[in-house]
């Protein structure tokens, strides 16, 4: 299935139905007053977040979703029906944005969270509603108020608890496929990531952590070098950041410190807050070393760099150093957990749509 994280679509709620002018007529009541009934209120467009749903493709295509309308008011105070109101479903971690004006309207963070983006329009009013003793046979009515309008743009934000960072070759595919169940594309050439992948990568029985692999960054992203910053936002929503550095490059002039500071940099022209987020530095590629020469080329690289933030030596195509790794990661994120509130579940947002509508004098 092919992977969509961002899309641009239009949704119009619907148009509440017309107020009804009419009166009663029946045998032996000639002048029976007024019995308009007022019309139904239009359909109104929520979104759902599906925890089965993992990309947007479903807005790729489809772009104008329009609720249905509310039925016109009838005599004999019979009112309009409502019109049926419109739920689209997003993948768990969808952001929702006003296109027009850039207002983020809803995030839909957990399972079966509800939004409702475009409220339906009221019905209007029948005549029944203008009688009153100066104004015994009234012909006023009200049309029906049209649904809200808006432009969206639905931005898909994977939900991980750890990001993996670094250059096209890291070794970040083959880390996650070390690590977890997850089976992403793994070859000799850069760029053989595309788009993101999950993995769950379980420490124990009641024990895990999401990891999420991106495609490659590179020195000029953010001028639109090679995918650019496209998938970052992917690494926003991540408590802790995995910095994988080839230790062993296949190129003799490329230079490890050099790539991992432009990296970090790229990071933090594209957002600030991600770039401070704590980030390990995973050296890779270690089996790719001579045992007698690993510790002297970490040190050379460490001392290179400049001060570091926790640092790992492995190699994720042995398996060398992923464990301590992994359990590593998942200590750090219990503590994170342990410090951080818990979330609390989705509040019943749905409103009353109806309150208020069609008060009778």
């Amino acid at each position: 299935m092919k992977f969509i994280d961002e899309v641009r679509i239009e949704v119009i709620a619907g148009k509440g139905g017309d107020g009804c002018a009419s009166f009663r007529r029946e045998k032996f009541i000639p002048k029976g007053g007024p019995d308009g009934g007022d019309g139904g209120r239009g359909g109104s467009i929520w979104f759902e977040a599906d925890e089965n749903l993992n990309t947007l493709i479903d807005y790729r295509y489809t772009r104008l979703f329009r609720a249905k309308r509310g039925e016109n008011g009838r005599g004999s105070d019979c009112y309009g029906a409502s019109g049926e109101d419109m739920t689209l479903r997003v993948p768990v971690g969808t952001l929702i944005f006003d296109d027009e004006t850039g207002e983020l309207l809803a995030d839909l963070a957990r399972p079966g969270e509800r939004a409702l983006i475009a409220k339906g329009g009221r019905g209007g009013l029948g005549n029944l509603h203008f009688k009153s003793s100066t104004n015994r046979a009234p012909r006023q009515r009200t049309l029906g108020e049209p649904g809200e309008h808006r432009l969206l743009r639905l931005e898909l934000r994977v939900l991980a608890d750890v990001g993996l960072l670094g250059l096209p070759n890291a070794g970040k595919s083959t880390f996650i496929r070390a690590v977890s169940a997850a089976k992403p594309k793994v070859a000799d050439y850069p760029f053989t990531t595309l788009h993101p992948n999950l993995g769950v990568v379980r420490t124990d029985v009641n024990h895990s952590f999401v990891i999420a692999d991106i495609p490659g960054l590179i020195e000029g992203a953010s001028e639109g070098a090679g995918l650019g910053h496209r998938f970052l936002r992917h690494l926003q929503r991540t408590r802790l950041l995995l910095h994988l550095i080839d230790l062993a490059p296949l190129d003799p002039e490329a230079d490890p410190v050099h790539d991992a500071h432009a990296l970090v940099e790229e990071l933090r022209r594209y957002d600030e807050a991600l770039a401070a987020k704590p980030r390990w530095l995973v050296l890779n590629k270690i089996d790719l070393i001579p045992e007698d020469e690993r510790e002297a080329r970490i040190a050379a690289f460490l001392d290179a760099y400049g001060p570091a933030p926790r640092h790992f030596a492995i190699s994720a195509a042995t398996g060398e150093g992923c464990q301590a790794l992994v359990y590593a990661v998942q200590e750090t994120l219990d503590a994170m957990k342990a410090e951080t509130p818990a979330l609390q579940g989705p509040e019943d947002a749905l409103d009353d749509l109806d309150e208020a509508e069609h008060d009778e004098s």
